[in-house]
């Protein structure tokens, strides 16, 4: 009797453990990006991303709550991406966001990038899904 306890409580916890796992391996959902939005973005974008502050040189910080209104109606997603990561910059003097590409090393996750399945790191995946949520 104590060996089938013990293959029912070891069986549950490879459950546990692979459900974990498959998880990760999804896109996230919007309130794990409002945890990153909320480090790294506050600053410039405000606490609701609907602020359009004043930056170095006199730039603003653009309403991401209007980036689908933008562009009529769509989220956008690859130039989301690209924005964040700091792929469509290039060496334009202007831009005063900082890259987050270098720094998101982590796990990768696929992300639909316009019907194509897309390796992602998973916190600009999670970024993405908050930025997309939030739009007016």
């Amino acid at each position: 009797m104590a060996q089938t306890k013990l293959g029912y409580i070891a069986s549950f916890a490879l459950l546990v453990g692979v459900g974990a796992c498959v998880a990760q391996n999804e896109m996230p959902g919007p309130s794990e990006g409002a945890k990153i939005y909320a480090d790294n973005c506050t600053a410039c974008h405000g606490m609701r991303a609907d602020e359009e502050g004043i930056l170095i040189g006199g730039q603003t910080a653009p309403d991401l709550s209007m980036i689908s209104a933008r562009n009529g109606g769509v989220f956008p997603r690859a130039a989301v991406l690209s924005q964040i990561d700091g792929y469509s910059r290039g060496t334009h003097a202007g831009q005063v966001m900082p890259a987050f590409g270098a720094g998101l090393t982590e796990q990768s996750v696929p992300v639909d990038v316009d019907g194509i399945m897309t390796p992602t790191p998973r916190p600009l995946a999670a970024l993405l899904a908050y930025l997309e949520d939030i739009q007016k």
